[in-house]
């Protein structure tokens, strides 16, 4: 019997996923196609084609849930589009097409991705990544497109003054400055505290975002306290809470934590910050993963009957039979929607199993590196 293909397996959890929010499955799964390419049909008896950082087990989709204030939750799609055959540069080549081709077919604008697009391109692309695409699916309307760009492809060293050009080219350099001042611990840029990503929205409607992520390493909930204060109106024991119920109070020596910066025509301070726990480090297995979600869904007035729904419709497997399918929870305060995500991995290629060696480190649950779970701590 004919295994089960990569595009098979991510098409059913989709189509279960729209049931759950009340979408047509029909754009998001011609979407998925695109995304794959070639890919698709790839069975998944066989090794990943790419080891995409999209998901621990490199299936290169994640889905996730957006819970708005005010508005049904969305669903969302991480992907990385892949070359046939894949490599660096093939990868960024097929992102851009899948790029131009969804732009034609719902008249998405690119005129601030093209603007920068140069800057965030390479002939030999270093690092985790080149450029990521995801795509958001709300009730009754037409799909969002969002790009996300490696700020460090052209070298850890370069990101900063590549970070510098592009933001100077879409009218928003001046907040940029600031945003160093209150995230980076000191001599930490480039070490400790990395530019991660930069994401545009692919409208120009009153709400398009530019996005500027920053990644934590070895940082305690009191430093990303500091860097979401450049932010008006964050509320900094809100966001300390959020961090301490999902990760833990010490420091977050697992996978690190992730804070982005909203930022928005005319305005010369970022209008919004969202920070983003990798749960999947500081839990034992998925049932705590998602008693936590529950928790903090409650807290900030949302319903956790859709996320468990859609749980259900990723897998079948018990959770307490392996960590990781809950990776993230973030928490978005400020325009233009503050909520709460959760983010949700396939599973398509591996279930990390759960962690029976745990040592309290800092505060925090952390496992002991094992001949099984080495792999799965980096």
């Amino acid at each position: 019997m004919r295994g089960l293909s990569i595009l098979e397996h991510l098409s059913g959890q989709l189509v279960r996923l729209c049931e759950v929010v009340g979408t047509d499955p029909a754009t998001p799964m011609d979407l998925l196609r695109d995304l794959l390419g070639f890919n698709g049909s790839r069975p998944l008896s066989e090794p990943p084609a790419w080891p995409s950082n999209v998901a621990d087990d490199h299936t290169p989709v994640e889905f996730s849930l957006a819970y708005n204030e005010g508005e049904p939750p969305a669903l969302r799609i991480l992907g990385e589009v892949l070359g046939s055959p894949p490599g660096a540069q093939a990868n960024m080549s097929a992102a851009n097409k899948f790029i131009g081709i969804q732009t034609d077919r719902f008249g998405l604008s690119t005129s601030r991705l093209d603007s920068v697009r140069d800057l965030f391109a390479a002939e030999h692309p270093r690092g985790e990544f080149a450029l990521w695409c995801s795509l958001v699916f709300r009730s009754d309307r037409r799909p969002e497109l969002k790009v996300y760009f490696n700020p460090e492809l052209k070298g850890v060293e370069r990101a900063p003054d590549l970070v510098v050009e592009a933001l100077h080219r879409l009218g928003l350099g001046r907040s940029y400055q600031t945003i160093l001042d209150h995230a980076v611990r000191p001599g930490e840029l480039g070490r400790s505290d990395r530019l991660t990503f930069f994401a545009l929205d692919l409208h120009d409607g009153p709400h398009a975002r530019v996005k500027l992520y920053l990644t934590h390493h070895d940082a305690e909930v009191r430093d990303v306290v500091r860097a979401a204060g450049v932010v008006d109106g964050v509320d900094a024991t809100q966001l300390a809470e959020f961090c301490a119920a999902a990760g833990g109070t010490g420091r977050f020596g697992g996978r690190p934590l992730v804070g982005s910066y909203t930022l928005t025509e005319g305005a010369d301070t970022p209008v919004g910050y969202s920070i983003y726990v990798p749960i999947r480090s500081y839990v034992g297995d998925d049932r705590e993963a998602r008693d936590r979600v529950v928790a903090l869904l409650a807290r900030h007035g949302f319903d956790s009957t859709l996320f468990d729904r859609a749980v259900t419709a990723v897998t079948q497997r018990s959770l307490r039979d392996g960590v990781g399918l809950i990776a993230h929870v973030s928490l978005r305060l400020g325009p233009p929607r503050p909520g709460v995500t959760v983010y949700l991995s396939a599973e398509a290629y591996r279930v990390n199993p759960p962690r029976s060696l745990r040592i309290l480190a800092a505060g925090n649950p952390v496992e002991r590196p094992t001949a099984r779970t080495a792999a799965a701590t980096c």
